[in-house]
């Protein structure tokens, strides 16, 4: 690994080192609401979503209620020019889903399904054009939060995950992996909120002979700007055994009503292996 490559990662992990010294707050007693005993909605946190950046959060949905956050559009594009190669690339996606369901006050099961993309590819230099789309891969996902869901300074979860290989027209990698990602989320002076996560990632390797790892981690910062409407800033770094990804990104999002939440924002690629820009909109629903 590189020494630019060890220190993102570095940088991005230490935050999570402040789990081993949070100290939670006494939370309500919300142990008797299940997927089957809806949680009341006087009851109910405030809405939390793992979008629209890209660190997640450690709160989970109440029990008994679903959360719907989804990409009402996302587009990204790269310039490939490695090598000597001169390849553009584009990608374009509706409605991304991330359906959730409270089981417990502390467990949520996540779906991620990708309905609709369309990939195309140019070399400028041979002139080959490639364009494929369809349904993309489905994840499930399981978040199980330790504390901070109902009040204190901080919150910490964890979230194993598995990819199934459902992609039409090589839209994936047709291979089954997983992961576990790590959460954490602190209050800052100023009215500021810190998220931080780091994430393991069983990914196929490029050989597809068998398996390898993957590092993620990020720190995003947000603050509100203006009555409903927040900001955020985030770094994130993809560390892999070829070449690593890190982007800077930037958003905001608006509270329609204590349910509903719109977002945009774009990520902008720092390192050679990211892609150049991706631009996205989205909507979070709870019910």
């Amino acid at each position: 690994m590189s020494k630019k490559s060890t220190f993102f990662a570095t940088a991005f992990a230490l935050p999570l080192v402040l789990v081993s010294i949070a100290k939670s707050t006494p939370a309500p007693d919300k142990s008797a609401y299940t997927a089957f005993n809806r949680t009341p909605e006087s009851q109910l946190r405030e809405l939390n979503t793992d979008r629209p950046d890209l660190t997640e959060s450690p709160f989970t949905v109440d029990a008994g209620w679903w959360q719907l956050e989804m990409d009402l559009f996302s587009y990204t594009r790269d310039h490939d020019t490695s090598g000597g190669g001169d390849v553009k690339a584009s990608a374009l996606s509706f409605a991304n889903i991330n359906l959730k369901l409270g089981l417990t006050s502390n467990i949520d099961l996540q779906t991620v399904l990708e309905p609709y993309t369309r990939v195309r590819q140019h070399d400028r230099i041979s002139g080959a054009r490639e364009s494929r789309s369809g349904f993309g891969d489905i994840t499930s996902r399981l978040k199980i939060n330790f504390w901070g869901n109902d009040g204190g300074d901080s919150a910490f979860g964890l979230m194993p995950f598995v990819k199934w290989p459902t992609n039409q027209h090589g839209l994936g990698n047709k291979s089954v992996e997983g992961g576990l990602i790590v959460p954490y989320a602190h209050n800052l002076p100023g009215g500021w909120d810190l998220g931080a996560m780091t994430e393991i990632d069983i990914v196929r390797n490029e050989s597809d002979n068998g398996y390898t790892t993957e590092w993620v981690n990020s720190v995003t910062v947000g603050h509100d700007i203006a009555g409903k409407l927040g900001g955020y800033l985030e770094l994130a770094t993809v560390l892999t055994h070829g070449a690593d990804i890190a982007t800077f990104d930037v958003g905001l999002t608006y509270g329609v009503s204590k349910h509903v939440q719109f977002d945009l924002g774009a990520n902008i690629g720092l390192s050679r292996a990211a892609d150049d820009l991706n631009l996205f909109s989205g909507l979070s629903v709870r019910f």
